[in-house]
C-alpha cells in the first residue's frame, strides 16, 4: 500500500475525552472515529488489525475442532422469554419493536439463538459432541461506555457453544477450549493468565476469565508468578485427555478481584504472590443444563431416553484486543504492535520522494518486501522527515527501513524494529534479509 493513496487521518493530540492509553492511540493512528458514546467506525489502519486478530481466532477455533456458523444480530424476545433471561438480563439489552409489532433485541450474546438452532437438527448422542462459533458484532447498552472499544456498546465478539450428552464430557469440551484459548493469545504475542470468574449472567459454577497483565489494566488480579511466564501448549492431541495440561494453570492461584480469596492467596509462597492490574481478552462457561432443559434441547442417550444436553460457552473480545494489545505494547511515541496483528509488516520510508534515485531503491524495496509477504506500506508522501518517522511511529508498524539520499549514494539503507528501537545500516539486500527473516 502506498501511503499517497491510502487513508490514514493521523492526529497529533487526542481528543481530551480519551482516558486510557489504547483509546488515545487508536483515535490518534486514525483506527477509529467515534459515531456516537460507544460506537465506532473502523477505519482502514484498524480494520486491517481488527481482521488479523480475527484470523488467528478463526484458526485457533478451528484447530481445536469448533465449527463456524454466522448467526444474526438481531434476535426473537421469545427465545430469551423461553430461557428466562429476556426481564433477568436487565437495561443493557436493546430491545425492538419491528412493524409487526414482534419483539425483537440487539443480541448481546447468543446462548438461546445458538441452542434453538442445535435442537431443531440435533437428536442423538451419536451426533454429539458438537462446538459451533460465529464471529459476529454484539451490543449491550452500558450505562457509562467509556475506554474506547475495551468498553463500548458495539463489539465484535467470538463466542463458541458446546453440546455434549453429560456433564464429564462438557467438562472435555471446555478443556479443550480452554487450550485454544492459551494458543491464540500466544499466537498475538500476548502472555495471558487464566483465571478463576464469576459466571455472572451466563449461569453455571465453573468460568474462567483469560486477563493480560498491563499497568493500564481496569481491574485487579492476584496470581502465582509463575502463571504469567508459562508458555502456550501449541500442538496438542486434541482427543488427548487435556486435563493435566489444564491443570498446570488452574492449580496454581489465580483469581479476579470478585472471585479473590485473601486467605488461599496468603498461601502462596511470598516471592511467588502476584498483584497486578489486568484486562479480561476472554471468558469461557460451563453452565450444563441452564438453557437446554427451559428450552427442552435434548438427544436421545445410549439408553433411548431424552435428556437435556450440557452446554458450555466461549467469547473472545476481537473488538475488544485491539484496544488490550495496545494497553500492553506501548511506549511514549505510540503502539508497538507484534507482528501477528500490525496492520503492515514494515513501513518503507522515502525521505526525498521525486529524487530519482532514492525513488528507484525505495520502489525496490517496496516491491521486494511485497513479494516476500511483509505486507509493506510505502510512505511516498510529501511530509518532512521528522513528520514521517514520528506518524510510523505512532502506528506501530514493526519494522521501518528508511531510504535516504546519504543512504543511497553510499550504497545503503536503515532499518529500524519498532519494539527495541535497535537501529542497523546496511545495504537493501541485506536489510531486507534481516527484516524477512
Amino acid at each position: 500500500m502506498r501511503l499517497s493513496r491510502y487513508f490514514m487521518p493521523t492526529l497529533r493530540e487526542a481528543p481530551s475525552d480519551a482516558q486510557v492509553v489504547s483509546h488515545q492511540l487508536m483515535l490518534r493512528a486514525g483506527m477509529i472515529r467515534q459515531e456516537a458514546a460507544g460506537i465506532y467506525a473502523w477505519l482502514p489502519l484498524g480494520l486491517r488489525v481488527l481482521k488479523k486478530i480475527e484470523h488467528i481466532v478463526r484458526e485457533e477455533m478451528d484447530r481445536a475442532g469448533a465449527i463456524e456458523v454466522l448467526m444474526p444480530t438481531l434476535q426473537l424476545a421469545d427465545l430469551w422469554r423461553e430461557s428466562g433471561r429476556y426481564e433477568d438480563y436487565g437495561d443493557e439489552m436493546l430491545r425492538i419493536t419491528d412493524r409487526h409489532k414482534r419483539d425483537l433485541l440487539y443480541g448481546p450474546t447468543a446462548e438461546e439463538v445458538i441452542t434453538d438452532i442445535f435442537r431443531a437438527y440435533v437428536k442423538s448422542y451419536k451426533d454429539l459432541p458438537k462446538n459451533l462459533y460465529n464471529i459476529q458484532w454484539k451490543f449491550r447498552d452500558e450505562r457509562r461506555p467509556r475506554f474506547g472499544v475495551m468498553r463500548g456498546r458495539e463489539f465484535l465478539m467470538k463466542d463458541a457453544y458446546s453440546f455434549d450428552v453429560d456433564e464429564a464430557a462438557a467438562r472435555r469440551s471446555y478443556n479443550r477450549m480452554f487450550i485454544a484459548y492459551l494458543n491464540t493469545y500466544a499466537r498475538m504475542g500476548l502472555n495471558v493468565v487464566p483465571m478463576k470468574a464469576d459466571p455472572g449472567p451466563i449461569g453455571g459454577d465453573l468460568s474462567h476469565e483469560f486477563i493480560i497483565l498491563a499497568d493500564t489494566g481496569e481491574s485487579q488480579v492476584f496470581c502465582h508468578k509463575d502463571l504469567v511466564e508459562m508458555g502456550a501448549p501449541g500442538d496438542v492431541d486434541w482427543d488427548s485427555d487435556l486435563q493435566p495440561l489444564v491443570e498446570q494453570r488452574t492449580n496454581l492461584y489465580a483469581a479476579t478481584e470478585e472471585m479473590h480469596d485473601e486467605a488461599a492467596f496468603a498461601l502462596v509462597p511470598e516471592d511467588k504472590r502476584l498483584s497486578a492490574r489486568g484486562i479480561e481478552v476472554g471468558h469461557i462457561f460451563y453452565f450444563g443444563e441452564k438453557y437446554s432443559k427451559p428450552m427442552k434441547a435434548t438427544v436421545a442417550g445410549p439408553d433411548g431416553q431424552d435428556r437435556p444436553i450440557h452446554g458450555g460457552s466461549y467469547g473472545v473480545g476481537v473488538s475488544r484486543l485491539t484496544g488490550a494489545i495496545i494497553e500492553a505494547s506501548h511506549d511514549e511515541a505510540g503502539i508497538i504492535w507484534p507482528d501477528a496483528v500490525a496492520p503492515f509488516g514494515a513501513a518503507v520510508i522515502n525521505l526525498r520522494p521525486g529524487d530519482a534515485a532514492v525513488d528507484e531503491v525505495a520502489e525496490n524495496a517496496y516491491q521486494a518486501l511485497i513479494a516476500a509477504g511483509k505486507d509493506p506500506l510505502l510512505d511516498d508522501s510529501d511530509q518532512r522527515p521528522g513528520a514521517k518517522f514520528a506518524a510510523i511511529d505512532l502506528v506501530g508498524i514493526p519494522w521501518q527501513l528508511v531510504v535516504g539520499p546519504k543512504g543511497v549514494a553510499d550504497g545503503t539503507v536503515e532499518i529500524k524494529r519498532r519494539a527495541t528501537g535497535e537501529k542497523q545500516t546496511l545495504p537493501l539486500e541485506q536489510a531486507l534479509k534481516v527484516i524477512t527473516a
